[in-house]
C-alpha cells in the first residue's frame, strides 16, 4: 500500500463540496503564511535531512499535479492504472531549490484551487472509481481525502505554521 496520510471513510458519508472547501480553506491558509514567509527562510532545510521551504513547497504542487490528473481521470472511467509519484526524483529533476519563491507560492495556490474546483464537482458516484496503483487499489473518494490529509502533514512540518489552520 502506498504512504496513505489518513483512514477511508465510508464514500457514502463524503460530500465533494465539503471536501473542496476544506481544502480552499487549507490554501487559502498556506497563501496567508507563505505571503509571510521571507525568501532567505525558504533556502535553509526545514530539518536536518529535510527539503527547504522552495522544495516541499514544489513537492506540494507535483502532488496538487498529479491529483489533479486522477481526480479527472477517475471520473471518466472507473478503472485506471496509473504510474507512481517519485517525489525526491520529481523534485530534484525540477530544481525547486532555484525556482522563484514568488512564482511558486502562485504555482501552489493556483494548482489547489483549481483542484478544489474539480473535486466540488465530482459527482458522488465516481467517488467508488479505482485507481490500480502498484502497491494497492484506491478509490477516488480516498484519494481526495488523503490529498488533503497529505498537504495537512507537509504544512504542519513548516516553522511557525498555525496549528489553528489545520
Amino acid at each position: 500500500m502506498p504512504t496513505t496520510y489518513t483512514e477511508p471513510t465510508d464514500l457514502a458519508k463524503l460530500h465533494p463540496p465539503q471536501l473542496a472547501s476544506r481544502l480552499r480553506a487549507l490554501t487559502e491558509h498556506a497563501d496567508q503564511y507563505f505571503a509571510r514567509m521571507p525568501a532567505f527562510c525558504t533556502v535553509e532545510p526545514i530539518a536536518p535531512g529535510k527539503w527547504t521551504a522552495l522544495q516541499l513547497v514544489g513537492h506540494l504542487c507535483d502532488s496538487a499535479a498529479n491529483n489533479i490528473q486522477r481526480v479527472v481521470r477517475l471520473q471518466l472511467a472507473p478503472e485506471l492504472t496509473f504510474p507512481g509519484y517519485q517525489q525526491d526524483e520529481w523534485v530534484n529533476t525540477q530544481g525547486y531549490s532555484t525556482e522563484s519563491w514568488a512564482d511558486l507560492r502562485a504555482l501552489f495556490s493556483a494548482l489547489n484551487k483549481h483542484l478544489a474546483h474539480i473535486i466540488a464537482k465530482v459527482d458522488p458516484a465516481h467517488l467508488a472509481h479505482i485507481w490500480h496503483y502498484t502497491e494497492g487499489d484506491l478509490t477516488l473518494g480516498f484519494i481526495i481525502e488523503d490529498y488533503i490529509a497529505h498537504l495537512k502533514h507537509h504544512l504542519k512540518a513548516l516553522p511557525g505554521f498555525p496549528a489553528t489552520a489545520l
